[in-house]
């Protein structure tokens, strides 16, 4: 069952709270499994997967794989946009979710409307055990859990402080007043093996003379096979946590009311 709020976790006096919210900003949470490769990629393994999840994703897709490569040259760092293998999607029947399959690769999508947690994380986990039984996987090379968020407001400027505790801070010296822009912090968790990516910026609005931004909260491992198999149910737990926490770290409070918040 689709539930139409999201909670969200925050700090008080030093106590983990809650927040409901009636109209949450998020547009997409995913969750992403990167596999050390094992050898030659069974061509097979996207179709005995379907075959076990068809039913609640009925719907099959390709999609041509594209990779950004950065290469280091005698003038800087370069971008090359390089091929990358193909990925699989089986898509859920009302659209709202889909399951990615590529070599070495899961990934789990959730669009609006965005169910409880619980409800996401058993979809994660009933979908990585599949593919655990058909790919046989030797372990993690990297797990990300990701939440997008996008912020509409109906003014063509806005000050940012008053929406936003995370923004860009301009010198008093260069115009007050900007235009599009992209900022993005990573912060290290546990001694360097995880790692929370913030970023902030704008987006192509709905309408025009409107505003809209988007904030990508993404958690991540860095060291390989940091989390085995086992761990990953409480390694999700934490990952959300943590997401959460930064998420109500980013906004004020006059940025909150906009959600709607149901009060206990």
């Amino acid at each position: 069952m689709m539930h139409p709020s999201l909670v969200s976790l925050y700090c008080e006096g030093g106590k983990v709270m809650q927040r409901r919210y009636a109209k949450p900003p998020l547009v997409e949470a995913l969750c992403e499994f990167q596999f050390i490769p094992t050898g030659e990629w069974d061509m097979t393994i996207p179709g005995l997967i379907y075959e076990r999840i068809k039913e609640s994703f009925p719907e099959k897709k390709q999609t041509i794989g594209i990779g950004i490569q950065m290469h280091p040259t005698e003038k800087g760092i370069e971008h090359r946009i390089e091929p990358a293998p193909p990925k699989i999607q089986f898509i859920k029947k009302d659209k709202c979710a889909l399951i990615q399959v590529a070599p070495n690769l899961l990934v789990v999508n959730q669009l609006k409307p965005y169910p409880a947690w619980e409800n996401f994380k058993k979809m994660i986990l009933d979908n990585f055990h599949i593919y655990k039984e058909i790919a046989t996987p030797k372990g993690l090379k990297r797990i990300s859990l990701r939440y997008i968020n996008i912020f509409e407001f109906q003014e063509s400027k806005i000050e940012l402080q008053d929406f936003f505790k995370f923004y860009p801070s301009i010198p008093k010296d260069l115009p007050q007043i900007h235009g599009p822009f992209l900022m993005r912090v990573e912060f290290p968790y546990d001694s360097d093996s995880e790692a929370l990516v913030l970023s902030l910026g704008s987006t192509i609005p709905a309408k025009k003379n409107t505003i809209a931004l988007l904030l990508d909260i993404d958690y991540r491992t860095i060291k390989p096979e940091s989390v085995s198999f086992d761990e990953i149910p409480d390694w999700l737990d934490k990952a959300h946590n943590r997401i959460e926490m930064a998420f109500e770290a980013c906004i004020t409070d006059k940025l909150r009311e906009s959600f709607e918040e149901a009060k206990a």
